[in-house]
């Protein structure tokens, strides 16, 4: 790491350690804001915008079964930022035909465990706080039977990690996180932080958290996953938005060399602002998109209405439909689950939607089928709407 390439005393300090290499130490929060008329305009477009999304999210006839296809949705966005090559299709093919023992499922497995851990998250955060041990409990579902899950999962780490090219050494590293002691008070400045009374407006201290949470890098693996899934739940216990609807991961990985500058400008140059105005403006664009998907959804499930009134067991048929929406590639035995029916009955129902044109097998096979509501999936999938 060159120690001349960071410019900002406020924003942090760079220090030689005693074994010869330089870390950079991150000031706690807040830092001081200038708050000049385009990070203001950035913050109240973002608000705006998510305000409409959470309205339209509280008045949507099946949010509960929707926010399990965005929470997917975010999962393999997030992931595919750090690698892994995993499609929306293939995480739902996954999940329908548990395929855990095949090896060529690696990228898939991460993305469940993104899931996974973020639907672990939503249910502590009715329970307890965010805090450091709630991170490490995040961590170590993200992290279970995984790349990197021998890299001590739910734990911060105990030796020196850097962030650079494949190859990259302490000394050659574009970034290294401070050493362990500075670390641990690190986390603890920032725990505190999340917890404080504060005046700045809570997207900006989503904001400042992620962005110093990177800066810490408390885990050998899956920091970068582990702090966008710490703005998901942060929105959710502060209510800024209730229902993980808001997929800003979309929004790094199209962006990504940015989001990574952005970070690193901080660090180096104490660029708040440009982080500030780099992130709200992911909210608001995301936001847009999320609203835009559920409309265009809400306007497919009105069309198929007519299928449901058509049906003796109306009520019965509009809970099969609806079960679509949440999870658009499905199995019988998930239909069955999910609607709360016999597995026979929910076989005569995929029927009925596959007769219909809902829905159509994918797999070919006689037994173990699957089936992917075509239009509904799209919606979710596209990249825009």
């Amino acid at each position: 790491m060159k120690p001349n390439d960071f410019l900002s005393p406020e924003t942090g300090q760079v220090v030689l350690t005693q074994h010869g290499y330089y870390t950079f130490i991150p000031a706690p929060l807040p830092p001081k804001l200038s708050w000049m008329l385009q990070l203001v305009s950035a913050l109240s477009e973002a608000e705006r915008d998510l305000s409409r999304l959470a309205t339209l999210s509280g008045a949507f006839p099946f949010p509960r079964l929707l926010i399990q296809a965005f929470i997917r949705r975010e999962a393999v966005l997030s992931s595919r930022i750090e690698g892994t090559r995993a499609t929306l299709a293939e995480l739902y093919t996954y999940e329908s035909a548990q395929l855990s023992f095949w090896e060529s499922h690696d990228d898939v497995r991460e993305v469940h465990n993104y899931v996974m851990a973020l639907d672990y998250g939503l249910e502590r955060l009715k329970r307890f706080p965010m805090s450091l041990r709630f991170i490490r409990e995040i961590h170590e579902k993200l992290m279970q039977g995984v790349r990197g899950g021998n890299l001590t999962p739910g734990e911060f780490r105990r030796t020196q990690n850097w962030i650079g090219m494949a190859g990259s050494t302490l000394a050659t590293a574009t970034y290294v996180p401070p050493p362990v002691d500075e670390m641990n008070l690190a986390l603890g400045d920032l725990e505190k932080f999340i917890h404080s009374s504060s005046d700045i407006p809570a997207l900006v201290r989503a904001a400042m958290i992620h962005y110093q949470f990177e800066a810490i890098h408390p885990f050998l693996d899956g920091n970068g996953r582990v702090g966008r899934l710490l703005m998901a739940l942060l929105f959710a216990e502060w209510q800024i938005l209730p229902q993980p609807l808001l997929n800003l991961s979309v929004y790094f990985e199209r962006y990504r060399q940015e989001y990574y500058d952005r970070l690193l400008a901080v660090s180096q140059h104490g660029d708040w602002e440009a982080w500030l105005r780099f992130f709200l403006r992911g909210v608001s664009a995301q936001a847009q998109d999320s609203v835009a998907r559920m409309e265009r959804l809400e306007t497919i499930r009105t069309r198929y209405q007519s299928i449901v009134d058509s049906e003796k067991n109306s009520e019965r048929m509009g809970a099969v439909v609806d079960f679509l929406f949440g999870r658009p590639i499905f199995n019988a035995k998930q239909l069955a689950e999910g609607v709360d029916m016999p597995f026979k009955t929910a076989r005569q129902y995929i029927e009925k939607l596959v007769q219909a044109g809902i829905v159509c097998e994918v797999t070919g096979y006689a037994r173990n089928q699957i089936y992917r509501a075509d239009e509904v999936f799209k919606a979710l999938d596209n990249v825009e709407v």
